[in-house]
């Protein structure tokens, strides 16, 4: 945890921290210590007041001897009973108004009166007239002022700690330099009080830095409980993903919230605001490190090339233009038949080509369906784009499930078209985005992903004939964390709402990604491809969804409410599978995969039809899309597409209303 050894304090409101401390222990003192206190005060100036009273009318610095104490003596003698008397010590100081002050004003002027009687009309021989008229007028000042002062210092400063006791208290893990620079700028945080910090460096536990003392983290379940603490900062930047996923682990069993801590260098330039701390990030779900990108396959995919992507206005397209423009190509082409994805994505783009300084990158929104083929060899032909990226596919299970026909035109003949035109266009490399659903396939998006990739296989083989200009390859990976429809938003979403995170099965797993790390990963891919490559990406192991969800729930702070736990705060509720999902998912048809020059990447060698073959039953399958036969279309996709098999019916909801028509056996693939 320790990344710098505390030696200074947070620049960030430093010279709060010592009043801070003086403040509480005046405001928590009894109310008769407090009067105590004030009337010692006002005794120190009225001696204070009495020795500047000579120093003026001596014009000079002196000390007081013999008769010259006679007026400190009066002046305690008579001061203090008339403010007593007057109600000066009842005012709550911090509190103090005008009525307060004009109580001030008529005490003294009493005490005025009856001291010039004295000491100016009478006369004291040693004693100088005049400082029985300038003691009176110094003393209100001095009195004045003392109470003005303490109005706005402790009135503000216990407004500040009654408000801090209001907000949510927090301990930040880390007490290196991230640490300390949150602390300061959470000084002035009108949602967050921090209250001390955690660190497992045995150097530092039960230290005190900047005020905050330093606790071991082995003590957060019983911190959480005594201090009242419900969120926990990590300001742990250096650490590994590993190092994160050990002390999240062990978080959750305090029950606490757990957030992370914004970019520091865009906290230091002031362009994002404490309140921008966010929710834990994705990545610390993972448990896994991702693998630093290799530089010269991503300049060698993209850097001062034209470079296409379909679907750039969708989670995985849009990502993939961010990390095409980090590396600075001649041209961006975003097409989208989506209006408003396409304008966000373009807007967005446009921000960063600012941010990147990449003056000479063209970024150029089109709108187009991928299934119009005038349209796509025209937009190619005009801006000749050196590589492609095919994102745009319906890829919701369930939708494409119950949109059977319009899934397959789109995943399907959307890739035909965007190929062709591609090959005819002289595009040198078309990369499409696959899916691990693709594998035996048990929906109709799987399995329109499946035959999607073996129509680029099938163009890749025309190849040797020298006809294809384009090197057509396809990258197959598992779910993406952050992308639309991603179980982890809707996961945190229910969450916010109480409950219940639904699951569709108690057993279901994954293979998750997170969504830059793919999109890094299907560039680098690309870069190696030779033709017809089917490339699988290593996702890692396999995430059990039940065990995410309860992860999730306990590092918002709150417990899972079970059998074992029925007092807890939400529950884990299941659905039931949806049509066409699976239990486990796959990457790879058979066992063969083929390792490459990038350790996360890796090569299969799948089946499929030759285009002499394919192709005539592309056509029969496009004309009966056209028909909008569904029942055809999903048997002709289960005689193309190897290992797919359904329940046997059919619930497109465009045709068959409510009730599902189902087919004369379960749809099985023979090929």
């Amino acid at each position: 945890m320790l990344e710098n050894t505390p030696t200074e304090t947070p620049r960030s409101g430093w010279f709060l921290m010592p009043l801070q401390a003086l403040v509480a222990p005046l405001l928590a003192m009894p109310r008769v210590a407090k009067r105590a206190l004030a009337l010692l005060v006002d005794s120190s100036f009225c001696v204070l007041t009495i020795w500047l009273a000579y120093c003026f009318r001596l014009n000079e610095w002196t000390v007081l001897t013999g008769v010259q104490w006679l007026p400190v003596v009066v002046s305690l003698c008579m001061a203090l009973p008339i403010f007593i008397v007057m109600g000066m010590y009842r005012a709550i100081f911090r509190y103090a108004n005008m009525a307060a002050f004009i109580t001030v004003l008529k005490a003294i002027a009493i005490y005025g009166l009856a001291f010039m009687t004295i000491f100016t009309a009478l006369s004291v021989p040693g004693v100088p007239r005049t400082v029985g008229i300038l003691q009176p007028f110094l003393l209100l000042i001095a009195i004045g002022l003392s109470r003005l002062s303490i109005r706005y210092w402790l009135g503000d400063a216990y407004q500040r700690i009654l408000h801090k006791n209001m907000l949510a208290k927090v301990l930040i893990y880390g007490a290196g330099t991230a640490g300390r620079q949150l602390a300061g700028a959470l000084i002035n945080s009108a949602e967050l009080n921090v209250v001390g910090y955690l660190d497992d460096d045995p150097r530092l536990k039960g230290g005190v830095m900047g005020g905050l003392p330093i606790y071991d983290p082995s003590d957060l379940p019983v911190l959480a409980e005594s201090l009242g603490v419900h969120n926990v900062l990590l300001a742990l930047p250096s650490a590994s993903r590993q190092r994160r996923n050990e002390i999240l682990e062990h978080i959750r069993k305090a029950r606490v919230n757990v957030r992370t801590l914004p970019d520091l260098t865009a906290l230091a330039q002031g362009r994002i605001a404490v309140s921008d701390i966010r929710e834990l990030e994705i990545e610390d779900l993972l448990g896994r490190e991702a693998v630093a990108p290799r530089q010269e396959l991503l300049d060698k995919a993209m850097r001062n090339k034209v470079v296409m992507v379909t679907g750039a206005g969708g989670s995985i397209g849009g990502e993939l233009c961010r990390q095409i423009l980090r590396n600075e190509p001649s041209s961006l082409i975003l097409i989208d038949q989506n209006e408003f994805a396409l304008y966000n994505i373009h807007a967005e783009l446009q921000k960063l080509v600012e941010l990147y300084k990449h003056e000479n990158t063209q970024i150029v929104p089109i709108l187009c369906s991928v299934r119009d083929q005038d349209r796509m060899e025209h937009v190619m032909q005009s801006w000749r784009p050196q590589t492609l990226y095919h994102a745009a596919a319906y890829k919701h299970v369930p939708l494409v499930e119950h949109n059977a026909v319009e899934g397959i035109k789109n995943n399907v003949m959307g890739t035909l078209v965007a190929a062709r035109a591609a090959n005819k266009c002289g595009v040198s490399n078309f990369v499409l985005i696959s899916t691990d659903k693709a594998v035996r396939p048990t929906n109709v998006m799987g399995a329109s992903k499946r035959l999607a990739e073996m129509v680029l296989q099938a163009l890749a083989a025309e190849s040797a004939t020298d006809r294809m200009r384009t090197n057509f390859c396809m990258v197959r990976f598992g779910n993406v964390l952050g992308s639309s429809g991603s179980v982890v938003p809707l996961f945190r979403q229910q969450i916010k709402e109480g409950g219940p995170v639904t699951l569709t099965h108690p057993d279901i797993t994954r293979y998750f990604m997170t969504i830059s790390e793919a999109s890094q990963l299907v560039i680098q891919a690309g870069a190696m491809a030779d033709g017809g490559d089917v490339f699988l990406l290593d996702m890692g192991e396999p995430v059990r969804i039940a065990d995410l969800a309860r992860k999730m729930v306990e590092l918002s702070g709150l417990a899972v409410r079970d059998e074992n736990n029925p007092e807890g705060d939400i529950e884990l509720s299941v659905t039931g599978l949806r049509p066409g999902e699976k239990l486990y998912e796959e990457l790879l048809i058979g066992d063969n995969p083929e390792t490459t020059e990038h350790p996360r990447i890796m090569k299969a060698r799948e089946d499929f039809l030759f285009w002499s073959e394919l192709s005539k039953k592309l056509s029969s399958l496009n004309a009966v899309l056209d028909r909008n036969d569904m029942v055809a279309a999903r048997a002709m996709l289960a005689e193309l597409v190897s290992g797919y098999s359904s329940t046997g019916e059919v619930s497109d909801l465009a045709f068959s209303g409510a009730e599902p028509i189902r087919l004369p056996q379960p749809i099985q693939s023979t090929l």
